[in-house]
């Protein structure tokens, strides 16, 4: 089973169009929702980090990301980063993201190691990552341009799109994205038969990892929270993952992810990860969510890699699809 083609949502577009347009609107005129006039050049807005306050230009012109979710978060609104690093997957960029909207952006360097001279070389304004991922580059991350780090990446994604909106000087914009997040949610919520019909669904999801263990997620991470919000149901088994992230089990105790539905995405090579062995053997075919026809393959970039609002609004998309099947 291989993930499907994304498809067009229409929220999505609506909030991209939205989104543009309050930057527009921004950009051509003196008023503006924060003072009564137009910033002056070089003025600066104080940030609260993970790494303290760090003063950044009223509006950043030259962003650098360093990790999938501040790039989501850029675009989301509105704004084209000029460098961003890749992820390790073929489309060095998550495939997710409109290619017309990634076109022009610097590759700086893979997102673990990013080469910090073609990052100085692009002359930023603004880098946005976060501590977990590049703490022990601060200090010379600093020195290049003010550098804004959230204390961590998935889990408190809305938390941390906000510091990045605060960032970028785009809290308007924001707005906007998170209430039609919220709206797209109650109709996929509706679409369910309710809350209370939602969450006698049971949903779990599950990644194949090369090189790892397969992951049986938990309810404190990313594809967690937007289960959560629709108010779908979780297995008792996702109680048992570790810091609430996931439990690992092997291709031997696969039928302990057996739930209403399964969601299953895949991270490297089909047969390193294991996901070839374990969902052709018996285990996986004799779970009721299989049998029932309860089974989605899901793309690894969007549902697990890309962490923002941009990825959210795409899964909403396919939640509401698969389950109103």
């Amino acid at each position: 089973m291989t993930p499907r083609s994304f498809r067009p949502r229409a929220l999505a577009a609506v909030s991209l169009t939205t989104v543009a347009a309050l930057t527009l609107a921004a950009c051509g005129s003196s008023d503006s929702s924060d003072s009564d006039s137009a910033p002056p050049s070089g003025s600066t807005r104080t940030v609260k980090t993970a790494m303290g306050d760090v003063k950044v230009k009223e509006a950043p012109e030259r962003v650098v990301v360093l990790d999938t979710a501040e790039l989501d978060s850029a675009l989301t609104l509105g704004v084209k980063p000029v460098g961003a690093t890749h992820s390790d997957v073929e489309s060095g960029f998550l495939n997710y993201l409109p290619k017309d909207r990634l076109a022009g952006i610097k590759d700086v360097g893979q997102m673990m190691t990013p080469n910090l001279e073609a990052i100085a070389a692009l002359k930023p304004d603004l880098i946005l990552t976060s501590k977990i991922r590049h703490g022990d580059k601060y200090a010379e991350l600093s020195k290049i341009a003010p550098t804004v780090m959230t204390e961590n990446t998935g889990y408190p994604w809305k938390e941390n799109f906000q510091v990045h909106a605060e960032a970028l000087g785009k809290k308007t914009e924001a707005k906007t994205v998170t209430d039609d997040y919220a709206s797209h949610v109650a109709d996929v919520t509706e679409a369910l038969g309710g809350k209370d019909k939602a969450a006698q669904t049971e949903v779990n999801m599950v990644r194949f990892v090369e090189g790892a263990d397969i992951r049986i997620y938990g309810k404190k991470n990313y594809i967690a929270t937007i289960l959560a919000d629709v108010g779908l149901g979780r297995p008792a088994i996702t109680d048992k993952a570790a810091d609430g992230f996931s439990y690992d089990v092997s291709p031997e105790k696969i039928d302990l992810a057996d739930a209403d539905v399964v969601f299953h995405s895949t991270y490297g090579d089909p047969k390193k990860s294991k996901e070839t062995e374990t969902t052709g053997g018996g285990l996986w075919k004799n779970m009721d969510a299989v049998k029932n026809g309860k089974v989605f393959a899901v793309d690894d970039q969007l549902w697990i890699q890309g962490i923002g609002y941009t990825a959210a609004d795409k899964i909403l998309g396919e939640l509401h699809e698969d389950l109103t099947k």
